[in-house]
């Protein structure tokens, strides 16, 4: 559907690099009913660095890709199902991934539970094992179950995923963490409770400031505008805008922006959008307002309605008939071209949108009860406590660590980054004095940006 080219998640320096003789060793046996079994000496994810014996058997890949394998498996001791993330591991380095998820605890976030390292086929090659829960589904699979069906997924789960999405993001936001791959192919879903976590931290990072970061980043049909211009101080707002451009496809029922390449990215938002101002552009990218863009007008979002069962934008025609007009309206809050004019994931959580899941007889249409959406934290809250009265109803605030408006003066631990941003674009000018944008009224071919983001 759209790519980009995996990133590093390796972090910078490595002092204590692992050797294979620190890896325990992998021995393979036989059960009584003759079924292969991997026993292991793993690190638990979270908590002391007491390796222990870990046997997983009824082993089967489940996906690939550049970062590496997926592997299905069975616990011996419980039987829970596992997810096992091999990928290999530049031992020069510290992975990155590993050492944000082992700082990551949420409902909503997927559980790495053990992690272990194995030799490969080659001499000195090193494999990194994340042992990790197993979820049976994926937004992105069942959103498309329903498109082929010609059916639009049930607004209370778009509320339901969305929520979750958003209070997974509160959480890594407050630590500094920045996902950035927002997509729907990392929600991970069980369908029956509803249930959503969030995965593959393989690009995520702790954005610090003042350092750089690379703009190539995020799958493109999610990826945020100030990335598409090049910007290298980004902010975790970036992943906003991709919760954005998801909620906005379960809506539709495609995505909102299907750019064939990233400068046809750009269109596709433009189309929508309107042509930024020079204060928005200015907010992007400081070294990109002397350029002239096409004036497009914007499609108000109040009126965005189209008459299709999944429209693609036609005229001013966005969202299908009946899309709640408090969807419509927290859409507009999330795909802001000015990062910090975006909502923050708190501020959306709290959104009149999701008010029919503070409701306490909700329950889910196959009868279940809704999944726990209330049990805050003051690290989750940190960077707003003062929404806390919102988030926790009243019915939810005796709810086991949950927090509470009277314990609302707990220091923040959010930080907002406001940072210039540099642009990598190079312009093809036909008048040096006056650059434009070409933006053919068709889907676009020809477009006079060199096309560096793929």
């Amino acid at each position: 559907m759209s790519g980009r080219p995996r990133t590093t998640s390796f972090a910078e320096s490595c002092k204590t690099v692992p050797q294979p003789s620190a890896f325990g060793s992998m021995k393979v046996s036989r059960d009584k009913d003759g079924s292969k079994v991997t026993t292991v000496v793993a690190t638990p994810g979270q908590g002391p660095d007491r390796p222990q014996e870990v046997s997983y058997t009824d082993t089967k890949v489940i996906g690939n890709g550049s970062f590496g394998v997926v592997y299905q498996a069975k616990l011996c001791d419980s039987g829970e199902l596992i997810a096992i993330k091999k990928v290999l591991q530049d031992k020069r380095f510290k992975n990155r991934e590993l050492q944000i998820m082992r700082k990551l605890d949420h409902c909503n976030i997927v559980r790495l539970r053990y992690f272990f390292y194995s030799s490969g086929d080659k001499k000195d090659e090193v494999y990194l094992n994340l042992v990790l829960d197993y979820v049976p589904e994926t937004v992105y699979r069942v959103a498309r179950h329903y498109s082929r069906a010609k059916q639009t997924l049930p607004m209370v789960y778009v509320k339901m995923y969305m929520y979750q999405l958003f209070r997974s993001l509160a959480y890594i936001h407050s630590f500094g963490i920045c996902h950035r791959d927002i997509k729907p192919q990392n929600l991970l879903l069980d369908p029956e409770t509803a249930v959503l976590k969030l995965c593959d931290f393989g690009s995520a990072k702790q954005l610090v400031r003042g350092e750089p970061n690379v703009s190539y980043i995020c799958s493109r049909y999610y990826r945020a505008p100030e990335l598409i211009f090049g910007a290298t101080d980004y902010t975790s707002s970036i992943d906003v805008w991709s919760a954005g451009c998801v909620l906005a496809e379960l809506l539709l029922g495609q995505p909102i922006f299907p750019g064939d390449s990233g400068v046809d990215q750009l269109v596709e938002i433009i189309k929508v959008l309107g042509t930024p101002t020079r204060e928005q552009i200015r907010e992007m990218n400081p070294n990109y307002t002397e350029f002239k863009f096409p004036q497009i007008k914007a499609h108000p979002w109040t009126k965005v309605i189209g008459t299709a069962i999944f429209p693609c934008v036609i005229g001013s025609q966005v969202f299908r008939p009946r899309t709640p007009p408090e969807a419509i309206a927290l859409c507009s809050r999330l795909l802001e071209y000015t990062p910090t004019a975006r909502f923050t994931p708190l501020e959306a959580c709290a959104h009149t949108f999701f008010d029919e899941l503070r409701d306490p007889n909700l329950k889910l249409p196959n009868g279940r009860e809704k999944p726990l959406l209330f049990n805050f934290s003051t690290q989750e809250l940190s960077s707003n406590p003062s929404l806390a009265s919102i988030l926790i109803p009243a019915h939810a605030r005796n709810q086991p660590g949950a927090f509470t408006p009277t314990n609302a003066s707990a220091p923040s631990g959010q930080y907002t980054l406001h940072l210039p941003v540099f642009c990598f674009l190079t312009l093809s000018l036909s008048h040096p004095a006056s650059p434009t944008i070409a933006i053919p009224k068709s889907t676009p071919r020809h477009i006079c940006i060199s096309d560096r983001f793929g």
